[in-house]
């Protein structure tokens, strides 16, 4: 009872992906082929199948269209990409890693409304965290629009101002707007208390402002424990060691989308003097702890809705992060120990295997997806 021209769809969008079905995805398309969706499922191939031209999908369709829309017609091998300045010098660095990047002049041509994230970068060396933390929100089929944000009220000694005045901006640059997602990193400050540090007034701002203005944020490390300081008043301990390499963790709530696909135990680096201790995260009674070590801690927390994490482990770190780390405080004459876990044989003069990577790619795309995305 099809009309022809629906027939003749059917027949192209049989003989175009019928190598790539399986078996009981095949069944199920057939099956679908019958419902009331059909029209609507033909009227949408023409236009989504422009693989590299427009990828728009209407999320007023069923679902059962949306899936087979994504499933059917989506490039594969090929996530959408992050959107950061055309000179941003992560840009070479990441494309040679084959990371799908887009130009803003590129992005600007698209009719598709990308994912707003502010990342709030605390740390000295500014341009290693760009690269890191780009790495980690490509690997998702979600287009992100990345703005850099810097403290007004703190000089960087170690980025060039040069760079900071062309890709950042301050937070009176921002503050009128609203974003669906926003990265706090950490910063080398956990000898001083949170009070003591200089931006500490402007932090406290920005952190405040977050719960109107962003949809879910993510704290990193000392940004993670400055968040639960402000937010919840709780107060960090020292260690008696730094906490230094690769460690075990395990999934304390296995029903929570953040930490879906994670296998049971995963590892993640850790480099801090500072913890928040697991009792007062739960004496709150308003955070859940997800996941946690049994050398390292606590690891990931969330508040009741997703709309605030906090993670004190650094799953973007490149392989190579606490090598540096460990040969800089080394030549300075620092007290140092050797990074747990970490050099092959615990011989430094061995290259770090990177055993974190993939579950610091989910990580970051279970947030995007879950928790700045479907939420």
């Amino acid at each position: 009872s099809l009309p022809s021209a629906a027939l003749s769809r059917t027949a192209h969008l049989y003989y175009h992906t019928r190598p790539r079905l399986s078996t009981p995805f095949f069944d199920f398309f057939c099956f679908f082929l019958s419902g009331d969706s059909f029209p609507l499922l033909c009227e949408k191939i023409p236009y989504f199948s422009q693989r590299n031209k427009k990828k728009k999908l209407d999320t007023s369709l069923p679902l059962g269209v949306q899936y087979l829309l994504v499933k059917l017609f989506w490039k594969e091998g090929n996530p959408m990409p992050i959107n950061i300045p055309n000179d941003l010098p992560a840009w070479e660095r990441l494309s040679q890693e084959n990371i799908f990047i887009m130009s803003e002049t590129r992005a600007a041509a698209q009719d598709i409304r990308p994912l707003r994230i502010l990342i709030l970068n605390l740390m000295p060396k500014k341009i290693d965290t760009e690269r890191q933390l780009l790495r980690m929100l490509s690997n998702t089929p979600l287009q992100v629009d990345v703005e850099l944000l810097q403290t007004a009220t703190h000089a960087s000694k170690n980025t060039a101002a040069e760079h900071l005045l062309k890709f950042y901006k301050v937070f009176d640059d921002v503050k009128e707007q609203y974003f669906d997602g926003m990265i706090i990193t950490g910063a080398p400050v956990e000898h001083l208390e949170f009070e003591e540090v200089g931006y500490w007034d402007e932090l406290c701002q920005i952190m405040e402002w977050s719960k109107s203005h962003v949809h879910s944020t993510l704290h990193i490390c000392w940004g993670a424990q400055a968040a639960l300081h402000y937010h919840y008043g709780l107060q960090k301990v020292q260690l008696p060691q730094k906490m230094f390499g690769v460690f075990p963790h395990t999934l304390v709530d296995k029903s929570v989308p953040l930490l879906r696909g994670f296998d049971e135990i995963y590892w993640m680096p850790h480099s801090r003097h500072t913890e928040i201790p697991a009792a007062d995260i739960r004496a709150t009674g308003k955070l859940y702890i997800l996941s946690s070590s049994p050398i390292a801690g606590v690891n990931i927390v969330s508040n009741h809705n997703g709309r605030q994490i906090f993670i004190f482990g650094h799953s973007e770190y490149e392989a190579n992060t606490l090598a540096d780390e460990y040969f800089r405080d080394l030549d300075k004459g620092l007290p140092i120990q050797l990074p747990y876990h970490y050099f092959p044989d615990d011989d430094p003069a061995k290259k770090p295997i990177r055993t974190w990577r993939s579950h610091g790619y989910l990580f970051y795309s279970n947030w995007l997806n879950y928790y700045v995305y479907q939420s």
